[in-house]
């Protein structure tokens, strides 16, 4: 594997060549019918948020970006703002730049493109709340001083409803089993569409299939680099809503639909590698890991806890994570276990070489996935710098463990709300180092301003409330 190009950070003026290339763009996305861009953020809160400009001003936005308050860094997901010492006034602006290698012309979305911004101030610097620039330089630092690159990829599961419903209730488009032929029948003309419009869009799937809760489908795409993998995370989604609007459908990305039942998850699968081998298979330790690999596995779970914060940030978040669900709710790993909360995949032999990786369950779509790969990655190399030993495994579900054996073995409940999830991300130092101050103090301050927003709600008006967020 060839280490693929990060981007750079933008300047005022433009990315070099950007200008010229935008304009060309310009151009050739007129020619093809487009008439606006989609500019695409994530805010702390998980919430995908956008700006658009008309295709004429791409160069535009190439040099000199688009406006935005940083306000939306403290954002919750109802569209309250919380603050912090630094944000959440209406003071300041943004400028939001194109990541033109991002760019991509929108197959359910006729007349428009998409791409992925990093945000700077108006002074040229990066804007330390802006999660993509976060990402980007964990991987860049990565690379720097351990000498690896990473390749990621991030589940998608959702529901498709019939709708819209006024009502914000939420009726399943499909009657079938789990994994059913039926369903797949019921949705053949969805589906197709959305396989048609990832192919256009230039997005690899790997699989599309029924999952397991009502009017629940999943999709697995390829592995990119994990700034990229994020983008298409985002660029999923976009497209995914898009197609089923077409079709009179609506769909939930939330980690609870109902309150009660299996939520959708985010998994992120992750590997780390060097000069174009795999950490994840052909070494000496358990599965073909290599010393590192297992470390950085061992460094993912001993974060866990204050992670959760991260890749499971809504209080619907922990109406999914419960044990015995498949969610992967205590600290434990295993190979091929899915209570496990980090899951070793082997592959197949004669693809392990390519397909080997972790794979981190308590993970799900409220989750901010530029946030979620750049924190996972920076648990995981705090355990690469420390050597820190893998545990031994667990196998079956471990919330079957005695108490004083669970003890003896590492294995703890992960938080079982958001306010434990904070409590754990405040007290660690190396989580809130490698995010920064501000986008420390943004996380903390937007957790707990969803938790003060549900204050006094039972388990169905949570899962309401988050409903049509995500």
């Amino acid at each position: 594997m060839t280490p693929l190009a990060v981007p750079a950070d933008p300047v005022p003026g433009g990315r070099p060549g950007d200008v010229d290339r935008a304009t060309a763009l310009s151009g050739e996305l007129s020619g093809r019918g487009v008439h606006g861009i989609v500019l695409s953020y994530v805010d702390t809160a998980g919430v995908a948020r956008v700006k658009t400009v008309p295709t004429a001003k791409l160069a535009s936005a190439a040099a000199w970006g688009v406006g935005m308050s940083p306000v939306f860094d403290t954002f919750l997901a109802n569209d309250s703002i919380v603050t912090t010492d630094v944000l959440g006034s209406p003071d300041g602006d943004l400028r939001l730049y194109p990541d033109l290698d991002g760019l991509v012309v929108l197959a359910g979305q006729p007349g428009w493109a998409w791409a992925p911004v990093d945000r700077i101030t108006q002074e040229g610097d990066r804007h330390p709340g802006c999660t993509r620039t976060f990402l980007r330089r964990i991987v860049a630092e990565a690379e720097q001083r351990h000498g690896v690159t990473f390749r990621a990829a991030v589940e998608i599961e959702w529901a498709v409803g019939q709708g819209p419903s006024a009502s914000g209730e939420f009726v399943p488009a499909l009657s079938g089993p789990a994994y059913g032929a039926i369903r797949q029948v019921e949705l053949s003309d969805y589906t197709a569409d959305l396989l048609a419009a990832f192919a256009a869009q230039g997005v690899e799937v790997d699989q599309l299939h029924p999952e397991y809760a009502a009017g629940q489908f999943e999709i697995s795409v390829g592995a990119l680099d994990p700034v990229a993998a994020a983008d298409r995370s985002v660029l999923a989604r976009q497209t995914i809503r898009a197609v089923a609007g077409r079709h009179g459908y609506v769909v939930s990305f939330a980690p609870a639909v109902f309150a009660e039942g299996v939520g959708n998850g985010g998994h992120l699968h992750l590997s780390v590698w060097r000069d174009g081998i795999n950490l994840h298979a052909g070494g000496d330790r358990r599965y073909g890991m290599t010393a590192e690999a297992e470390s950085f596995a061992a460094g993912v779970l001993a974060h866990l806890p204050a992670l959760t914060a991260v890749t499971a940030p809504s209080p619907a978040s922990y109406l999914r994570l419960k044990p015995s669900q498949w969610a992967g709710v205590f600290t434990a790993w295993g190979r091929e276990t899915r209570e496990a909360a980090v899951r070793i995949v082997t592959g197949t032999q004669g693809l392990r070489e390519q397909a080997a990786n972790l794979e981190v369950k308590p993970v799900d779509l409220a989750a901010n996935p530029y946030l979620a790969l750049g924190s996972v990655i920076a648990a995981g190399l705090d355990g690469v710098t420390s050597s820190a030993p893998l545990p031994e495994e667990i196998t079956g579900d471990p919330a079957r463990l005695e108490p004083a054996e669970a003890k003896s073995r590492g294995v703890r409940r992960l938080p079982a709300s958001l306010a434990e999830a904070v409590a754990e991300f405040r007290g660690d130092k190396v989580l809130r180092g490698a995010l920064g101050v501000v986008l420390a103090d943004a996380v903390i301050a937007v957790r707990e301003g969803e938790i003060a927003a549900v204050a006094g709600l039972d388990d169905e008006r949570i899962a309401a409330a988050y409903r049509w967020k995500y």
